[in-house]
């Protein structure tokens, strides 16, 4: 018994000091030697201080700006330190009456086109910085016009800008 409590006892230390301590250790030493703009976390400076970062939305509402979808995040929505959908299923009425407060202010900005449903819903994380090429597309005017640019030089940075399916799927 003496000895298996032993065995046992210096395996969790060995093992927890290797996966513990030296693996990390290891894993971010090489993902800063590689991947030091990815290792950490894709930021965005702007006049030597952070100002967002690619991998997270942010909550961009002038209008010379593309939005992204909305977001359940924190108190405020995109908070990355409270990362969460709203939680609320189809039925809830407060999920309802949002969803119908953000079409209807869509729908003002581009009477007659139907809003795609991402300008309109949550992603799972709250923090998605990715919209559709149909909800670029649907605030192509919007943006053209609050920059003083034509449409169309707005449509063709959409589709520059456009990434193709990953694995002819996702």
């Amino acid at each position: 018994m003496k000895k298996n409590l032993t065995t046992a006892i210096l395996y969790t230390i060995a093992t927890t000091v290797l996966f513990g301590v030296l693996y990390p250790l290891l894993v971010t030493g090489l993902a800063q030697a590689f991947f030091k703009d990815k290792a950490n976390g894709q930021l965005i400076p702007k006049g030597g201080s952070v100002i967002g970062s690619r991998l997270l939305a942010q909550p961009f509402t002038g209008p010379q700006y593309f939005h992204p979808r909305p977001s359940a995040a924190g108190s405020n929505g995109y908070a990355a330190d409270n990362s969460s959908g709203s939680n609320l299923g189809p039925t809830n009425q407060k999920l309802v009456d949002r969803v119908n407060t953000d079409v209807a202010a869509l729908q003002a900005e581009n009477p007659g086109r139907p809003v795609p449903v991402d300008l309109a819903t949550s992603s799972g994380s709250g923090l998605d910085p990715h919209i559709t090429p149909a909800a670029a597309e649907f605030q192509a005017l919007r943006v053209a016009r609050a920059r003083g640019i034509d449409e169309k030089a707005v449509a063709a940075l959409i589709a520059e800008h456009t990434e193709a399916r990953q694995f002819g799927v996702l």
